[in-house]
């Protein structure tokens, strides 16, 4: 099942190697029977100004959420839209998109909730395909098949909802992607829609970019372990954010980089925690945490 492993050298230092390729091993394998491309961006109009040839689009927000109760789509819709965009469950699937891949980790995330065996990422992403004036397409590929089957999301192993995070929080190391100003509860404009400011009591704030390089790509084991001194890899860990975006990114790093083994998203994240009532929270202030 799936397609053969990058076997660029510059994967081997990482924990699983055959979650990511380079954009010359996907550039070789481009059409052939079991691969899948997929594009998911931030910003969705990127993909009909040139994507990768072959490459599928998924919107994210429209098409992995369920607006009406915010949260991942169910195992109908799932199978749905693999059937939609020609996925099948044997087929090796390879996401990237723009923003340094965020939101096309964030579905890969999703494709790992439903279990789907071969599920990779793109390292550096649309970015650094562009960057290297690798070929582009304009076309939109029609490729609908049938018989994805239905599975049973699992939420437990990737995954956290508030309520156990909220009676683990003394328990559970807490990791916080958002931007150091949101985290400190100063006044900021993504904070703006949320009625308080702060972090989870006893989180740790991370900066998502500091595991990349200016091109997109993944820094170094190395480079990663310096970013993530003094914190566990044994322990129970969890990674917010705004909205589950740069959470999901961490966890991508967290897992499958550096190998910790118990790590989940709040995808709730501070959207979530922030604006819930009689929900605990910490701020900084001259120096000090307040509550």
């Amino acid at each position: 099942m799936g397609i053969e492993q990058d076997p660029s050298s510059q994967l081997d230092q990482f924990a699983d190697r055959n979650k990511l390729v380079t954009n010359a091993w996907l550039g070789a394998k481009l059409g052939t029977p079991g691969l899948k491309v997929v594009e998911s961006d931030e910003d969705s109009l990127l993909y009909d100004i040139g994507h990768i040839p072959t490459a599928v689009r998924i919107t994210w927000d429209r098409e992995l959420s369920d607006s009406l109760i915010r949260d991942v789509i169910s195992p109908e819709d799932f199978a749905h839209l693999m059937d939609d965009k020609g996925i099948s469950r044997d087929d090796t699937v390879v996401i990237y998109g723009d923003y340094s891949n965020l939101w096309a980790v964030y579905t890969l995330w999703i494709f790992e909730l439903f279990g789907h065996p071969d599920v990779r990422l793109l390292d550096g992403g649309r970015d650094a395909w562009m960057q290297e004036e690798r070929e582009i397409s304009y076309e939109v590929p029609v490729s609908r098949v049938s018989g994805y089957p239905v599975t049973d999301r699992d939420d437990a192993t990737h995954r956290i909802f508030v309520d156990e995070l909220r009676d683990q929080v003394e328990s559970t190391q807490i990791l916080d992607l958002r931007d150091a100003a949101d985290f400190n509860g100063e006044d900021t404009a993504s904070a703006a829609e949320i009625s308080r400011r702060g972090h989870i009591p006893g989180a740790v704030n991370i900066s998502a970019d500091a595991s990349l390089h200016p091109n997109s790509r993944f820094r170094s084991v190395d480079q990663l372990r310096a970013v993530h001194e003094g914190l566990d890899p044994e322990r129970p860990t969890v990674v917010y954010c705004n909205n589950g975006g740069r959470a999901a990114q961490e966890w991508f790093v967290l897992r499958y980089l550096l190998g910790w083994t118990n790590v989940r998203v709040y995808d709730g994240s501070w959207v979530e925690w922030g604006n819930m009532m009689r929900m605990p929270i910490e701020r900084k202030h001259q120096g000090c945490s307040i509550r």
